[in-house]
């Protein structure tokens, strides 16, 4: 095979954020990826129906998917109307319907948690990926087995208004990572009525624990609360929490 050949039974294989930067590699190269076959090929695993017709609505089938294959669009939001010291945490456990902690936190504990935590879980949460956290350390630390049938529930306060939002209710713990020591749950945030459009967005509660010797049972030490469907930002998690269904 030549040269020109090898690349044009490899390039089929790529996907466009590849194959596109096979472009940037040298003018053979982009000669050859710029075959509107191997586009063509692209846009009919995203949307055959297009590639019905004979000539694209573009004029090529790369343009096409240049033109409205999905980028990450990041914009500069504006500030958000609340803060964390506008608001306050309600935090509730239990375990097999028996209530082993219950909290009000206000918002800049939570927000500033990570550094209250034991070193090694705050590397742990620093090697993660960006996604914004909240963290609160639990003193006195609580044990659970895991055997039991734990829940979680968390609603907010507005101390400007006086009104609450409920941010998790009664959601049961379903998975455990024991990579990242953490058993997880999970709930979809309910949204004011002037935001009828907002697509359903999952509010996340993390138990960090260790493990006991005795295995099966958990020694938590952290509470971890974050929204990384939609928010990876302090901001984001206020503009967020700014639209909940407030009561």
């Amino acid at each position: 095979m030549s040269y020109e050949e090898i690349l044009k039974a490899v390039f089929p294989s790529l996907d466009g954020v590849d194959l596109a930067s096979c472009m940037l590699v040298c003018k053979q190269w982009r000669d050859v990826a710029q075959d509107d076959y191997f586009w063509k090929c692209l846009c009919a695993k995203r949307w055959p129906s297009i590639c019905k017709r004979p000539i694209p609505p573009t004029g090529s089938y790369y343009k096409l998917y240049q033109k409205f294959h999905k980028r990450q669009h990041y914009q500069t939001l504006l500030p958000p109307r609340i803060s964390f010291d506008d608001l306050e945490f309600f935090i509730d456990i239990w375990s097999e319907n028996k209530l082993i902690f219950s909290k009000l936190v206000p918002g800049p504990v939570l927000h500033t948690g990570i550094q209250a935590l034991p070193s090694l879980a705050r590397v742990r949460s620093q090697d993660e990926a960006p996604e914004y956290k909240m963290i609160l350390p639990v003193e006195p630390r609580f044990k659970i087995p895991l055997s039991q049938t734990v829940s979680f529930s968390v609603f907010v306060e507005r101390k400007d208004s006086g009104k609450v939002a409920c941010i998790i209710d009664k959601s049961m713990f379903d998975y455990i990572d024991r990579t990242g020591y953490k058993a997880m749950a999970f709930d979809y945030l309910h949204f004011s009525p002037e935001h009828p459009f907002i697509p359903g967005i999952r509010a996340w509660i993390s138990l960090l624990f260790v493990e006991e010797r005795n295995e099966g049972i958990i020694d938590v030490f952290g509470i971890e609360m974050d929204f990384c469907d939609a928010a990876k930002s302090k901001d984001e998690v206020l503009w967020l929490l700014d639209i909940l269904d407030w009561k």
